[in-house]
């Protein structure tokens, strides 16, 4: 059996082929394909096979998927050039007979209004009319959308937002690898729809107190309405277009867009989902310990690589 890991060079498919690796599947049976394969060479030094493609070029996509039997299709992160990206792995994987092909979407993508979920809704209803066998992994939000601004957080006392008092079922990225990881390893998954999100969801004024308590220092969250958010990115230079979809997801949070109550990514991973609090001690003692030699200074979509 061979298994197709679209994305591998970003931090998503890199998760997924340890994940793999370490559930038993042999190396040679695994593919890690991506634009950069130079940032493969440690998967390849230990007997996986490694192939360039681009979702751009169909070529290359037909020639990466060749001999595939299941395909882990990671959404792109080009918002707004995804759907064609997705339409030519889809297409290929169905010329070459692929038995399975595994797509991480995005939370409740059915009933969403997120403007970031509208590419992935799109690409779950190609996969529905092309017959191909599929399985959807809808990922929540990543915990690293928030342990990854720590520094700034910290720096600054505290962070805003729009999501009110909207609760996210955030896990951590290693978590949504696993799920996959065991989705593609598993039989009879074809035509299943996984909900994925953390076991313990939260507000962004619980996250601030969290932060607070395991930092030693004040962290508030400043809940803004949705046009001010959108003027304060903005104003820190964030590009036009992803303003309005930060903003817009904020938005979705609080009216519940983002949480997840399946309890499917614990089954699926066979252990609890990573919480918010270990997460944040982990990142905080990350920084302590890199404040001696480097000082503590200062991703959206969680589908996407």
């Amino acid at each position: 059996m061979s298994i197709v890991v679209t994305g591998a060079t970003g931090h998503l498919g890199r998760l997924v082929l340890e994940s793999l690796l370490r559930r038993g599947a042999p190396a040679g049976e695994l593919v890690a394909v991506g634009r950069a394969v130079d940032k493969l060479d440690d998967f390849a030094g230990r007997g996986v096979q490694v192939r360039a493609m681009d979702y751009d070029d169909a070529g290359s996509v037909a020639a990466a998927l060749k001999g595939a039997s299941r395909v882990l299709l990671i959404s792109g992160s080009a918002v707004g050039q995804r759907l064609e990206q997705h339409r030519t792995v889809i297409d290929a994987a169905r010329a070459e007979g692929v038995e399975l092909l595994a797509y991480t979407s995005i939370a409740n993508a059915d009933s969403t209004g997120m403007k970031l979920a509208a590419e992935h809704q799109a690409t779950e209803k190609l996969l529905a009319e092309s017959g191909l066998p599929h399985v959807l992994l809808r990922n929540g939000w990543y915990l690293e959308n928030y342990t990854e601004q720590l520094p700034g957080t910290l720096a600054q006392g505290g962070f805003a937002g729009g999501a009110g008092d909207g609760k996210v079922s955030a896990a951590a990225r290693a978590d949504y690898a696993d799920a996959a990881a065991a989705v593609l390893l598993a039989d009879d998954q074809a035509g299943k729809v996984y909900e994925l999100g953390g076991d313990q969801a939260f507000t962004m004024a619980e996250l601030a107190a969290e932060i607070s308590a395991v930092a030693g220092q004040p962290v508030a969250y400043q809940d803004l309405p949705a046009a001010d958010y959108a003027a304060m990115l903005a104003g820190f230079g964030v590009p036009a277009d992803f303003v309005g979809i930060l903003a817009d997801s904020d938005v979705g949070i609080a009216r519940g867009d983002l949480l997840v109550t399946s309890g499917q990514l614990a089954s699926l991973i066979g252990r609890p989902a990573t919480t918010m609090p270990d997460a944040v001690r982990s990142a905080v003692a990350a920084l302590k310990d890199a404040a001696p030699e480097h000082g503590t200074g200062k991703e959206a979509d969680p589908a996407a690589k």
